[in-house]
């Protein structure tokens, strides 16, 4: 019989509270610990583009992409851009980023390793969605992505190929069978693949708050607070100091998004984790545009239908955490919305816009780190999942639960561990 402990889970964005919902479903009792509001605002969970996609297995850096750097500084507008004035300070991760997608057989195993946790995360998000009483926050219609033309296809053809080895299925649609399956696209579009085995979610900070309030339920308990420090003795864990005062605990779970890097520090340990800046827009209250959601090629851009309207998310600007919010990049992505939906332009330049920025706590090699620290056993890391936290999280919560169980993990944790970045492999 499994001994069951009282774990702390550091940071209940969407990461942590799956964690929280799988550790108390093996009766263990559970303390989030999260200063600010349960799926506010101040999370990456909040603001995400609310895909929950198998087919978000091709990381950021490609072969090539060093290629595009002076156009990534030279371009604000551009769906990726680089701050001048972050460069130095953001170097080492930007040449250990290029490094990680350098080759097609580096990316063919960062794919390998993002398809272990993403492969079945709909099926998943179902099945939580079910468990906490809000089936209604995962819709399984399909995802989208449209291009130009076939050419234009064809010239992603990495990616895609990247997804089939990684058993990804979809449906090729052109012309006018493109335009029946999305009649809200403007004709530039003529090309589209339908991966029906994608789902979204309808309001991913809702979505967050509603597993908090399951975990509660369930005995467990939310702290609000900032964690500050870990008390350990003799390599056990005995406490996590917070702001608040120490919290007594046999273990703790340190998944907390861009925050997490100055918590692994206190643990001995140092990870590369820096922020790609994401940007959204929400046209409030409209419900005419896409019927499922859409990824441009040329924007970049996940176009969701949300129960607030249509929720247009993208960019990457890879930037300090302390730097101001660049709001024109929101303005952008409104405007790449209207000439993408032809028949809703007026609609969006009438209805209530709200912006957001936050920042996806990223590694260079786009995987996040699952693994205990080299302090503590007893301390196990779930972060940096970068563009995929929202569709990873469950599986991620499966792998920690494991490993606080010491059972053997379902996939190989070796893509996610801590010594891969002693090295530049």
């Amino acid at each position: 019989m499994m001994m069951t402990k009282h774990i702390a889970v550091v940071g209940s964005g969407i990461v942590g509270a799956c964690v929280a919902a799988a550790l108390v479903a093996e009766k263990h009792r559970v303390t989030l610990i999260e200063p600010g509001p349960v799926g506010g605002e101040q999370a990456a969970s909040f603001g995400n583009g609310a895909w929950i996609s198998p087919a978000s297995v091709v990381p950021m850096s490609m072969p090539g992409t060093w290629k595009k750097v002076p156009g990534y500084l030279l371009d604000p507008t551009g769906p990726l851009t680089i701050r001048w004035r972050d460069v130095p300070a953001m170097l080492p991760w930007l040449l250990r980023f290029l490094w990680a997608g350098c080759t097609e057989a580096k990316v063919e195993r960062t794919a390998m390793a993002l398809a272990s946790l993403l492969s079945d995360a709909p099926a998943r998000h179902r099945f939580l969605a079910a468990e906490i009483g809000r089936p209604e926050m995962v819709v399984s219609n399909g995802l989208l992505y449209v291009y130009p033309d076939r050419r234009a296809f064809m010239l992603d053809g990495l990616a895609w190929r990247l997804r089939k080895q990684n058993g990804v299925e979809w449906t090729e649609l052109e012309g006018a069978a493109l335009h029946e399956r999305e009649p809200s696209l403007g004709t530039h579009y003529g090309f589209g693949v339908f991966v029906a085995g994608g789902a979204h979610c309808v309001d991913p900070g809702a979505y967050v708050a509603a597993i908090k309030d399951h975990v509660i339920a369930m005995n467990g308990h939310l702290l609000p607070a900032v964690a500050t420090g870990f008390s350990i003795t003799g390599g056990r864990l005995k406490a996590v100091e917070t702001d608040a005062g120490p919290l007594a605990c046999d273990a703790a779970v340190i998944c907390a998004g861009i925050r997490s890097r100055a918590l692994v520090r206190m643990c001995g340990d140092d990870v590369p984790l820096h922020s790609e800046r994401g940007y959204h827009v929400v046209a409030q209250s409209l419900h005419e545009g896409p019927s499922i959601p859409v990824m441009t090629s040329d924007s970049k851009s996940a176009n969701t239908p949300t129960r607030a309207g249509l929720r247009i998310a993208g960019q990457v600007e890879i930037a300090t955490v302390d730097a101001p919010p660049n709001w024109r990049r929101s303005d952008l992505l409104l405007g790449q919305a209207a000439a993408t939906y032809p028949s809703v332009r007026e609609d969006l330049k009438s209805r209530r816009v709200s912006r957001w920025m936050g920042h996806r706590p990223s590694t260079p090699d786009g995987l996040p780190v699952i693994d205990a620290s080299t302090r503590s056993p007893d301390i196990i890391y779930a972060f940096g999942h970068g563009h995929v936290g929202l569709a990873a999280a469950p599986m991620t919560a499966h792998l920690v639960a494991g490993l606080v169980a010491g059972r053997e993990p379902a996939v190989s944790l070796s893509p996610f561990s801590l010594d891969r970045f002693s090295l530049w492999r």
